[in-house]
């Protein structure tokens, strides 16, 4: 699995591009469900904020689904999984409750996501710092 995590509009999803160009594409801005069909050999899901967003899940769901994307991950040394999501938590706290709890369980899922990760980039500017790998 490889994580790919930094600013909105940082370059991320050029810089994955550029590096998986045969790549499936599963974006959650494009209205794309989290569980959309893993059928290629490699397959980038973008928008993880925006997932953690839209759904009910609890930190132990989400961990089972990113168990599931790992055993998929694992059937075959030719699939990947390469999950990118926007960094949320830079800049002044929401006031607002359930904005508070968006983002502490976006960062605890990019968490659980970084330590099972062969490989984390951060992206910023375009520019990638190899943060695991």
């Amino acid at each position: 699995m490889h994580f790919v995590t930094g600013g909105a509009y940082n370059g991320k999803r050029q810089w994955v591009r550029d590096r998986y160009p045969e790549a499936k594409w599963i974006s959650a801005y494009n209205g794309s469900p989290i569980l959309a069909e893993l059928d290629a050999p490699v397959v980038v899901l973008e928008g993880l904020e925006k997932w953690v967003r839209e759904n009910s899940y609890t930190r132990e769901e989400w961990k089972r689904q990113i168990e599931k994307w790992l055993n998929w991950e694992n059937e075959s040394s030719f699939q990947r999984v390469v999950l990118i999501g926007t960094d949320i938590s830079k800049g002044i706290v929401p006031m607002e409750k359930e904005h508070r709890g968006w983002r502490d369980l976006t960062g605890w899922v990019y968490q659980d996501v970084a330590a099972v990760s062969k490989r984390v980039d951060l992206i910023w500017y375009g520019v990638n710092q190899t943060i695991k790998g």
